[in-house]
């Protein structure tokens, strides 16, 4: 028999903090429906003004942001690099190397992240 979840990912965010947003991948221990090591996925939501410092990305995994609403500029200090996404399906991408970042939300902001592989 099929399994079908649903469900709403403003919620199950809230519900699984441990997880700080990613809804899919091999970390998910404690829902196995959504434990995959194929790629990784987060539902990500900031309020105007957040600022998220200094990140670093998977050296072995790309990476892709994609704005769903709202207004984020996402800076790449090692590469000289700002991005701003501001319009519905604005989005950035970046290859599997070690990547520092930082973010800043200019609006109400809500991203998906999407990470391949989902490697430990």
């Amino acid at each position: 028999m099929p399994t079908i979840k649903s469900g709403n990912l403003n919620k199950k965010v809230g519900e699984h903090q441990e997880t700080k947003g990613w809804i899919i991948g091999h970390f998910m221990n404690s829902q196995p429906f959504f434990k995959t090591d194929d790629f990784e996925v987060k539902w990500s939501v900031h309020s105007k003004g957040d600022v998220k410092q200094g990140a670093i990305a998977k050296s072995s995994a790309k990476t892709l942001v994609i704005l769903i609403k709202g207004k984020i500029s996402i800076k790449f200090s090692e590469l000289n690099k700002k991005v701003l996404l501001t319009k519905v399906g604005d989005y950035v991408a970046y290859d599997a190397y070690e990547v520092l970042h930082s973010s800043e939300s200019l609006e109400d902001t809500t991203i998906l992240v999407v990470r391949w592989p989902s490697k430990r």
